[in-house]
């Protein structure tokens, strides 16, 4: 299996996942690139069999001005796109950027929302919610 994790991060939480998320498929033998959005060159999605997509949200729910270029750079709607974010719950709609990407993509896999730090006890979040991604991916292989 070949997964792309393509994420976009300023404070370092939604690097952090990506990175724990990085380190989780290696360990179950997915071979797995990484694209920081806004800074790396293209991606094409066809190269990959899943697509793990990071973000943070902007106050009120918003979704990064990134992250919506980076999904009109793909131009079209792989339907092989798992999202997941990071936020913190006293600045407004929590997490909103996952809820409205998992919509935008009609994603197979609900969004996986971590408060600030994936760190201690969010681990566990990342690990049940991967889990539910590579059986679902195992099982159309």
């Amino acid at each position: 299996m070949r997964a792309l994790i393509a994420y976009l991060s300023y404070s370092g939480n939604t690097e952090e996942t990506a990175e724990y998320i990085l380190e989780k498929l290696s360990s179950h033998g997915v071979m797995v690139d990484m694209h920081r959005i806004g800074i790396d060159s293209p991606v094409n999605p066809s190269h990959y069999d899943v697509m793990f997509l990071g973000t943070f949200t902007w106050e009120d729910g918003r979704t990064p001005d990134e992250v919506k270029e980076f999904v009109l750079e793909i131009g079209y709607k792989p339907d092989n796109i798992a999202i997941f974010g990071t936020g913190d719950t006293q600045f407004g709609y929590f997490c909103g950027a996952v809820d409205k990407l998992t919509t935008f993509y009609r994603s197979r896999w609900q969004g996986l929302k971590i408060e600030q730090s994936p760190r201690g006890s969010q681990e566990h979040l990342i690990d049940h919610w991967l889990k539910g991604v590579l059986q679902h991916e195992a099982n159309i292989a």
